[in-house]
């Protein structure tokens, strides 16, 4: 690997078949794996551990220190897995000593502009949209799709397979299989198209379609709705999903659209 117009620390653990372009600045105690490639103006700071055959696009930041004046120069780090896309001008920062880590999961799009603050979790095949604004301790599960230009509250919780509308402003967690938009931020039913689209049935996508009308369209509190769903539904993985993610909810759920 010779890069003669791109800085990489001699310190670095770079494979040997990554691709680093013209440019690109990769500091000290950051480890890059087979296939990788690092577009130009790409700088690459300490902390960054980047998988195998990411692409990294031009003028992104990737390990940033966080934005956090209680962040005291601790030895912490920023994952990105496998087969993640991340597109120009993206900044993700490293974790702090709440977590000491940033996840950036496998095969995650991230587009361009998005800002991933300290100690976010972004799941395994998450799409994050253009100019999308994490801040710290955000988690989003897998397959979840946020909308350009949504900004998400610091330690919301946004659960897996949901479609969140592009400029919205989240300020509480947000139930999987579902869709979410309006202002302030509402159920829009469940995310069916894609949940078709990875393969659930018809007869799973009308038993979480069900569970969703005790919770959000028949006027109950979310304690009496999540006791008749519990008692009336037929246990699944995805009903005992929806139920736990409720109950454990710190920041509070999403109100239905009847309940604004």
């Amino acid at each position: 690997m010779n890069q003669p117009l791109a800085y990489i620390h001699p310190e670095a653990k770079i494979a040997r078949n990554v691709v680093i372009e013209p440019f690109a600045s990769i500091s000290k105690n950051v480890i890059i794996e087979e296939g990788t490639w690092v577009g130009s103006n790409v700088t690459i700071m300490e902390g960054a551990r980047i998988g195998k055959n990411v692409k990294i696009f031009p003028g992104a930041v990737v390990s940033a220190i966080p934005q956090d004046l209680k962040f005291g120069g601790e030895d912490t780090t920023l994952v990105i897995g496998d087969n993640t896309v991340i597109r120009e001008c993206v900044t993700l920062n490293r974790g702090t000593d709440a977590t000491n880590t940033t996840i950036i999961g496998r095969d995650v799009l991230i587009m361009a502009y998005t800002h991933v603050a300290h100690d976010c979790i972004v799941g395994d095949n998450v799409i994050l949209v253009n100019a999308v604004q994490l801040a710290g301790h955000v988690n989003i599960a897998p397959y979840a799709i946020i909308g350009g230009a949504a900004a998400i509250h610091q330690f919301v919780n946004i659960g897996a397979h949901t479609m969140v509308s592009g400029g919205s402003l989240v300020r509480k967690d947000v139930p999987p299989y579902t869709k979410a938009g309006r202002e302030p931020l509402s159920y829009a039913g469940i995310n069916s198209i894609g949940l078709r689209r990875r393969g659930f049935s018809n007869d799973k996508i009308a038993e979480i379609q069900e569970i969703y009308r005790y919770i959000f369209l028949k006027g109950l509190n979310n304690s009496k709705a999540l006791d008749l769903v519990e008692v009336e539904m037929t246990p699944s993985n995805e009903r005992d999903e929806i139920i736990n993610f409720f109950r454990r909810s710190d920041r509070g759920v999403m109100k239905g659209y009847s309940q604004r």
